[in-house]
């Protein structure tokens, strides 16, 4: 072997290889990957496990307690440092990768980068068939892992040793490319992990990465400006991917020197403070009247970063049939949607390229001052939807109410799935730039607590001194809680708030709202349960070591949350919420969803009429 060559096994050539690689950001050079998340079993322990041994202090390896919360908590992790760092998870054959997929979808949804470093089967196939596998008598290379490529924005099967000098850094580009971000897959089968091959030493030379910023095209910019000058009764529309371009000064500069008003989407909840004059709302389906109203009279809509999905859009109903859009996107598919004047780029540089090419241009003044009346009354609705006591039930919205008046500016807010999402994105005031986690690209239940552990590692590395605060309901909870004990255990402090409405009750609110009667979702209401009863989840967070209490109301749960904020270790706060009252009513929008066309049902079929009605609203497009 000559002297600029080094013997490894195929799983210390993938240790070695994250170890050195960085990026840098704000200035500051990190490394890229911030550690990982693992848990061992045959597929992964033997050979990963032994490389990863050596590699403690570069990259921290966490055990998880379920393969799917730890993909929950790398997505999170890599949404607090905006897409610029990652962590990688790693698992066994078997079921240990399947539990994967939900993560793995979740992450591609959401555009999110995470590495997934996972067991297969035997290449030379001579013990098979081998514990956990399954069997394809048509296909014997076809397994689980074939699975991710459905979910993967990079997928590999690792079959050489030779093949990670071009895997890895093809699996990193597409993580940290803007248009194509997302999860990247490696297969790794049992006996490759442990194969020697002598690698090339410059592979593994210190390698600082970039994001890269692609300007948009001249022509583009020219055409948007056109349309845009035009405009009488323009808006802004920004997404997440203001805050991944790290556009927020760029957006506010736009929007203030056009005098533009800005709706923001789930994803891309707290671009601009609540306070700011311009910001009119949030937009959709879980929007507010506000956002809703001025998006129905709008002539021209500047879509930054947002992927248009159809709580955005309400299902494509909530803008007038002539409205225009222009959407600058990284990505080429988000650019295009819906007919729009596609911009593709980088948010940053495409703001301040047309921002010079509409140099002069101001919406009209009575657009922008009809549009900050319209903010104006959705706050005063705000505050009386998270206003308590006078005997009103307990309510989501309230509790979101007490958590904003007390967090601290920097705290981070986590919420995913179920009926928190929308009430967080109704009702949250921001307060600081990025400080909100609505995970609603792929709505996944058991996200909110896994999700908080990842953002409160991340957070841990930048903001320390900051708290990570999680709402979720009591249907989340019991589907994925077992992060409580993973915090505490890493001593990762989480406020985590129970809100218990005794099922799923955001459902059965859809459930009834299209006529169906009450049915398995409600625990009440489930025909398989003799008799109910309440769990008690202080006892259950107590027991997986967090300090917890339950409270009665609002009230106390403002008192509890001083508790909480003074405790050195996770601590969770339970409150019942009614499951009927207390619902935010305003700011929605039309969504579409499937609905009986036959039915014996005279309830059904009225709803169907009337879900039927709003169709004409809709818009038509690709």
């Amino acid at each position: 072997m000559s002297a600029d060559m080094i013997q490894l096994t195929t799983a210390q050539a993938i240790v070695r290889w994250l170890e050195n690689q960085y990026i840098e950001v704000d200035g500051e050079e990190r490394r890229l990957c911030g550690g990982g998340f693992g848990i061992f079993g045959h597929g992964n322990v033997t050979c990963l496990g032994e490389a990863l041994y050596g590699a403690q202090d570069a990259l921290p390896l966490y055990r998880g307690q379920n393969e799917q919360s730890m993909g929950f908590a790398a997505a999170a992790y890599a949404k607090q440092w905006l897409r610029q760092r990652f962590m990688f998870c790693t698992a066994s054959a078997g079921p240990g990768t399947a539990n994967l997929l939900t993560a793995s979808a979740l992450a591609h949804a959401n555009r999110l980068p995470m590495l997934m470093l996972c067991g297969d089967t035997f290449i030379t196939r001579l013990p098979d068939p081998v514990l956990q596998q399954l069997e394809h008598f048509g296909d014997p290379t076809f397994g689980v892992n074939d699975a991710f490529k459905a979910v993967t924005r990079y997928w590999d099967r690792i079959t050489h040793p030779a093949q990670v000098i071009q895997s890895l850094p093809n699996a990193i580009a597409t993580m940290l490319d803007p248009a194509d971000c997302g999860p990247a897959f490696l297969g790794l089968p049992q006996d490759v992990q442990g194969w020697r091959y002598d690698y090339p030493e410059a592979f593994f030379a210190k390698r600082v990465h970039r994001i890269r910023r692609q300007a948009p095209d001249a022509a583009e910019i020219a055409d948007a400006a056109a349309l845009l000058k035009g405009a009488e009764r323009p808006m802004i529309i920004a997404g997440g991917g203001v805050q991944y371009s790290g556009a927020v000064d760029a957006l506010t500069k736009f929007a203030e020197t056009h005098q533009i008003p800005v709706a923001e989407t789930i994803a891309g909840r707290a671009n601009m403070l609540a306070t700011h004059p311009l910001n009119i709302g949030p937009v959709g389906v879980t929007g507010s009247d506000s956002a809703n109203a001025i998006a129905e009279k709008a002539d021209v809509i500047v879509a930054v970063g947002t992927r248009l999905q159809d709580f955005t859009t309400g299902s494509w109903t909530a803008f007038s049939k002539e409205a225009r859009f222009v959407s600058l996107n990284a990505a080429r598919h988000d650019a295009g949607k819906h007919m729009s004047l596609p911009v593709v780029g980088d948010a940053k540089l495409g703001l301040s390229a047309l921002d010079a090419a509409v140099s002069g241009y101001q919406a009209p003044v009575d657009w922008v001052r009809g549009a900050q009346a319209e903010r104006k009354s959705w706050d005063a609705y705000v505050a009386e939807n998270v206003a308590y006591g006078d005997n009103r039930p307990n309510s989501y919205a309230q509790a979101i109410g007490v958590v904003n008046a007390l967090c601290d500016p920097r705290d981070r807010v986590v919420a995913a799935a179920g009926g928190l999402p929308a009430e967080v994105t109704a009702n949250w005031r921001t307060l600081d730039i990025g400080t909100v986690d609505v995970e609603f690209g792929f709505s996944c239940m058991g996200y909110e607590i896994s999700g908080g552990w990842g953002a409160r590692i991340a957070q841990s590395q930048r903001e320390p001194d900051r708290d990570t605060i999680v709402f979720t309901g009591d249907g989340s909870y019991l589907m994925l809680n077992s992060d409580i004990y993973s915090s505490v255990l890493s001593a990762k402090k989480l406020i985590v708030l129970v809100l218990d409405n005794g099922g799923f009750a955001v459902i059965n609110k859809l459930q009834n709202n299209t006529g169906n009667e009450s049915f398995n979702n409600l625990l009440k209401d489930c025909p398989t349960i003799p008799e109910t009863f309440a769990v008690d989840f202080e006892a259950h967070a107590r027991a997986m070591g967090a300090d917890a209490e339950t409270v009665s109301g609002p009230a106390e749960l403002a008192q509890a949350f001083g508790r909480a904020k003074a405790s050195d270790k996770t601590y969770v706060i339970c409150m019942l919420v009614d499951a009927y009252e207390g619902w935010t009513q305003q700011g929605h929008t039309w969504w579409e969803v499937g609905t009986p066309h036959v039915t014996g049902s005279k309830r059904v079929r009225e709803a169907h009429l009337d879900q039927e009605s709003t169709r004409a609203r809709q818009r038509k497009g690709v």
